[in-house]
């Protein structure tokens, strides 16, 4: 099962919830990978505390030019969708940090000026935290492009029993690169204004990926909030709400696990992976019951 962990917005604790789901599901004797897709600030380290046994670098494919044989037909620059490639004036000017890789110019060169050519533009690290097989993805300082990076942290994932896929923050099109073929995506949130301002983008997307999910809402308050109420209106299940509680903040500014500094959180994140895979059992049965003759 590939249990995407994302937010509409950075804060929410939605590193906190990945690393412990991950914690939980090993200790209960599941084999366990944690994907670290939030490659512009990686954080799950400091809280898995893995040791890192190989990296590797991440490249990209971009065009290499050879003037001499350039014929000026400008075809290059019209498949290109992102101005990565110009041919003006005779010459041919190259942006590299604008390239996607999708190989379009040099296939429509016809005088052989364009040529398939690399570039680094991160790394993927891995190693093992105690039982959990961990995998990151580190973006290199100044490149723009992360989704690159994180489609090769994917790629590595190993066979497991989970795999926790920890998403960057936001709706762009790293989180989508992040959450889309995973089998579940929980939407961490929390029950302030923004919040739920940010959740509401966040289910957007996650509906017209056609994915299933659910929420948490951490910083959870006794009383009931304006996002258990559009949650409800919305028929969006609630799976799990995490206390605010000092102590796990004390424990987060640690740099700790909560379910190992505080053993009384390890029932919430065992029923939680009981309540999703539970949800996307009712969904499978849903789907099949609609597709059935």
């Amino acid at each position: 099962m590939r249990i995407a962990v994302a937010s509409g917005k950075g804060g929410t604790g939605k590193t906190t919830v990945a690393a412990n789901l991950a914690y939980v599901a090993s200790r209960e004797g599941h084999t366990v990978a944690y994907l670290d897709c939030d490659v512009e600030e990686p954080n799950g380290a400091l809280f898995l505390r893995p040791a890192i046994s190989e990296r590797e670098p991440v490249h990209v494919s971009i065009p290499a030019v050879e003037e001499t044989k350039c014929t000026n037909c400008g075809l290059c620059g019209v498949i290109c969708q992102y101005s990565a490639i110009v041919p003006i004036k005779g010459k041919v000017l190259l942006f590299p940090e604008l390239c996607h890789g999708c190989g379009g110019c040099w296939l429509v060169c016809g005088s052989g000026a364009l040529s398939e050519s690399r570039r680094s533009t991160g790394r993927l690290e891995t190693g093992n935290a105690n039982g959990i097989r961990f995998l990151q993805g580190i973006l290199d300082i100044g490149q723009a492009m992360s989704p690159p990076v994180i489609r090769a942290v994917k790629a590595a994932a190993p066979d497991a029993d989970f795999v926790v896929i920890d998403a960057p923050p936001g709706t762009s099109c790293p989180v989508i690169e992040s959450v889309r073929d995973s089998d579940y995506v929980l939407l961490v949130t929390e029950p302030t204004p923004f919040g739920l301002n940010d959740l509401k983008l966040a289910v957007e997307m996650v509906r017209v990926l056609g994915l299933p999910f659910g929420v948490v809402i951490n910083r959870a308050e006794p009383s009931a909030s304006d996002t258990h109420a559009w949650c409800e209106y919305e028929q969006i299940p609630i799976l799990a709400e995490i206390p605010d509680d000092r102590h796990v903040a004390e424990a987060y500014s640690r740099g700790e696990m909560v379910c190992e500094t505080l053993p009384g959180y390890v029932p919430l994140f065992s029923e939680l992976l009981r309540r999703i895979a539970a949800s996307l059992n009712a969904t499978t049965t849903t789907a099949g019951r609609r597709c059935a003759p």
